[in-house]
C-alpha cells in the first residue's frame, strides 16, 4: 500500500494510524458508500470540505460522514459573516488535493481547520489518506494535535 504525504505525516510525528484501502467508484465519492465499503460507522467516517469565508479566506470543516456543513455555524467559528464551498475547480490548486481524496492533513497550505465535536465520541474516526481509495484511521485527539484543530459545531 502506497504511503501518502497524509501518513508520512503522522509518522514524523510518531502518530499511530492505520490504513484502509477500498475500491474507488468514480460515481459515487459519498461518505455512505464508503462508510459500507469498509465496515465502518458512518459517524466515524470524517469527510473534509474546504470553505472560503469573507473576511477569513480559506478554512477547512472537518465532519461526520453523515452530516452537511452548517454554513452559519462555520462561518461564526471562523471569524467570518458568512462562507461557502470553495468550488472545485480550485480544490486541486488550494489543497493539492482532488475531490473525494481531500485530507486535513499535508495541504500546500496550514489552513484553519475546524473540526466537528462529535469526533470525541470516538476512540478512532476515518479520515482522508490524501487520495481516493485510502483512508487514514485514528485517535481524534492525535488529528487534533497534529493540525491544531478547533473543536466545534460546524455540521447541521
Amino acid at each position: 500500500m502506497k504511503k501518502t504525504n497524509a501518513a508520512r505525516l503522522l509518522d514524523a510525528a510518531g502518530i499511530k494510524y492505520e490504513l484502509a484501502e477500498y475500491e474507488v467508484d468514480e460515481s459515487d465519492l459519498s461518505a455512505t458508500t464508503l462508510a459500507k465499503k469498509i465496515g465502518q460507522n458512518i459517524e466515524q467516517i470524517f469527510k473534509t470540505l474546504v470553505l472560503r469565508g469573507d473576511k477569513s479566506g480559506v478554512f477547512v470543516a472537518v465532519i461526520p460522514g453523515n452530516s452537511e456543513v452548517d454554513l452559519k455555524k462555520a462561518a461564526k467559528v471562523s471569524g467570518n459573516k458568512n462562507c461557502a464551498m470553495v468550488q472545485q475547480k480550485e480544490l486541486l490548486s488550494l489543497t493539492g488535493y482532488i475531490r473525494g481524496g481531500c485530507s486535513p492533513l499535508g495541504m500546500k497550505k496550514p489552513y484553519p481547520i475546524f473540526i466537528h465535536e462529535t469526533c470525541h465520541l470516538f476512540d478512532q474516526i476515518f479520515i482522508s489518506a490524501g487520495q481516493r481509495g485510502l483512508q487514514l484511521k485514528l485517535n481524534p485527539e492525535d488529528l487534533i494535535t497534529i493540525t491544531g484543530a478547533a473543536v466545534c459545531d460546524v455540521a447541521e
